[in-house]
């Protein structure tokens, strides 16, 4: 192979003073195989953040505001419920600012999430599944009020969506520069990304339409039924309309004030709803077709952009945002339908040639 025809990288010209230096600008990357004729589908790769979540960019801003403003002392401990992606960006985010860090998170959550977390120096301390979102959210508030700890309230803290407003707005604006830029397609965990990347583009680019998706069997906005809040914007009681679903990191048993404040501005010309078991089998089907591994929610909002393709107009765009990488998943879904030991078809590679053959035990 000549000298020519190697792919070359050049540096970025840079050499950062911390790894909360490399968080954002995350690339857009279009889908080849996925996209049909005439409809262009790219997706903005979240998991690029250093703890491969888009959940990196509200832990910064999140822990960075309060300190800025005194809120957030000096090696005070900091405390949040989260399913686990929050958790892990402030993991990083806390390790390298010398705060401590407990988080709280139900126990249906997957294992690798714990893990993460605790390899990053906090502490993880579980909720009964049966207790839901709002039993997690709670016991963080408890623990928060009865210890004197900071209480990071991603679901409400107008620092959630100021840094996507920030960020990753201002990113797909650049990235998008002279371009079309039809439909956007996110879930809502929080509603950080949803709600700033929405202040955005009905600013700046307001012929995009913004479809906001959320599990078909917890449609809790499309339900159109209001959540009840207390006076200071938490959740009061779980939402009606929840029931469990397989997508993690996407809509708690409440709607979080960060994504009210979108509702109500009625930024979404569209809102969706997805099974689990389409999100599960897009998510396989991406990584097989486009080599992108991302998770259960990652897929489900690209089953949404796939659907919204099939009765496109040609010459439309769709930009969908993946929250996360798929390695965040391995104990879910996911890859259950991915095999420790050798199937027929590998065991029969394996006896095709005489060496190095693993003996199967019954």
């Amino acid at each position: 192979m000549s000298p020519e025809q190697i792919r070359t990288t050049s540096g970025r010209g840079r050499i950062y003073d911390s790894i909360l230096d490399t968080v954002g600008d995350t690339p857009v990357i279009w889908l080849g195989s996925l996209s049909p004729p005439g409809v262009d589908i790219l997706v903005k790769a979240e998991f690029f953040n250093p703890c491969a979540s888009v959940k990196d960019r509200l832990a910064l801003n999140i822990i960075e505001a309060a300190e800025r403003d005194g809120r957030l002392n000096p090696g005070q401990t900091v405390v949040e419920a989260t399913s686990g992606s929050t958790g892990i960006g402030l993991a990083m985010v806390c390790a390298r600012k010398g705060h401590p860090l407990v988080v709280t998170m139900a126990d249906s959550f997957s294992v690798e999430r714990r893990r993460l977390m605790r390899m990053l120096g906090a502490r993880v301390v579980l909720t009964p599944r049966a207790a839901k979102g709002l039993g997690m959210y709670r016991k963080a508030v408890e623990l928060a009020v009865a210890n004197g700890w900071f209480l990071a309230r991603q679901f409400e803290t107008a620092d959630n969506a100021d840094v996507h407003e920030a960020t990753t707005g201002r990113e797909i604006l650049a990235d998008f520069a002279g371009k079309r830029l039809d439909i956007i397609v996110t879930g809502y965990g929080t509603g950080g990304t949803a709600t700033g990347i929405s202040r955005v583009l009905r600013r700046e680019r307001p012929e995009t339409r913004l479809v906001l998706a959320e599990p078909a069997n917890a449609a809790l906005v499309g339900s159109g039924r209001a959540q009840e809040r207390t006076a200071a914007g938490a959740p009061a009681a779980p939402h009606p309309a929840f029931k469990p679903h397989p997508i993690q990191g996407w809509t708690p048993d409440f709607v979080p004030f960060v994504l009210q404040e979108a509702l109500d501005a009625g930024a979404f010309d569209q809102v969706l709803p997805v099974a689990g078991p389409e999100g599960v089998a897009t998510a396989q089907r991406l990584a097989r077709t486009e080599v992108i591994l991302t998770g259960i929610s990652g897929g489900a909002t690209l089953a949404v952009a796939l659907k919204l393709a099939e009765t496109a107009a040609l010459v439309t765009v769709i930009l969908v945002i993946l929250p996360d990488t798929g390695e965040r998943y391995l104990s879910t879904p996911l890859f259950q339908s991915m095999p420790e030991d050798m199937d027929d078809e590998e065991r029969a590679i394996s006896l095709s040639t005489p060496g190095y053959q693993l003996e199967v035990t019954a």
